[in-house]
């Protein structure tokens, strides 16, 4: 586990006292990197961050602005939305915080050239809403009583952060069922790679029919959350390209030349 890959995304915080207290849950397990979306530094109170953040100020400091979700993950492999309740647009397979953290040991690690993975959570009040978890490739979840299951915001940071830390210290390898991205040896696609590889290969699908039966949004959404989860290497993504072509070509008896 490299923590120094690991981002940690708030969308829309509304205090500041909250974001101080995250910065100190992350400094807690010697994660640095924070990422703000939809509030700039001129909106929060940095005197009350400072406060709650304690000798954590420096992360709150070096911390990024990014506009959407999207642009807060662009250099990610992997973006983990945080949420209490799955569902058609809120991730069906949700992981738990180990889970998670055996995935993004596979990802962050990688012999010393690892990819960065975000875990991106919602606004204090409203959480975050299904289109904003269909910007994130994955969901993960903390379970909770369903007497009362919603935590405070620096507590599910801290929570997961944890997870996070207690990988790294454990010293532990990639999880059961989950590709070991230490010892393949290449650096995993990023999020807009493996976008960019599922337009392509639904282009393909279109080119066949296959839209005439089923929705390209749903089928869009579905090959995102299985290739984002892969994390697969370019060698990988182009055989994948060339397998799509390949079975166009003997429906069309012509095959594609997609741009490079």
């Amino acid at each position: 586990m490299n923590l120094e890959n690991i981002v940690v995304v708030l969308d829309r915080p509304e205090e500041s006292r909250n974001i101080g207290a995250v910065c100190r849950a992350m400094a807690n397990s010697a994660i640095h990197s924070l990422r703000i979306v939809g509030t700039q530094r001129e909106d929060i109170d940095v005197e009350h961050v400072h406060v709650l953040a304690i000798h954590a100020g420096h992360i709150f400091d070096s911390a990024r602005y990014f506009a959407t979700i999207t642009d807060a993950v662009s250099d990610c492999a992997c973006a983990a939305a945080t949420t209490r309740r799955p569902g058609r647009k809120r991730k069906t397979a949700l992981m738990l915080p180990e889970e998670f953290a055996a995935y993004a040991d596979t990802l962050s690690d990688n012999g010393g050239a690892g990819s960065k993975v975000a875990v991106v959570f919602g606004n204090e009040r409203t959480g975050l809403s299904d289109s904003e978890i269909q910007e994130c490739s994955a969901g993960v979840t903390i379970p909770t009583s369903q007497e009362f299951g919603s935590l405070n915001l620096s507590h599910a940071v801290q929570l997961i952060c944890y997870q996070l830390f207690r990988r790294k210290i454990d010293g532990a390898g990639g999880g059961a069922g989950v590709q070991d991205a230490k010892t393949a040896g290449y650096t995993p696609l990023t999020l807009p790679q493996v976008d960019s590889l599922v337009s392509y290969l639904l282009d393909d699908m279109r080119s066949i029919g296959f839209f005439s039966h089923a929705g390209r949004p749903e089928m869009e959404q579905f090959w995102y959350e299985v290739l984002s989860r892969a994390a697969l290497s370019g060698e990988q993504a182009d055989f994948m390209r060339k397998t799509f072509d390949r079975m166009v070509g003997l429906c069309t008896r012509a095959p594609l030349n997609h741009p490079a």
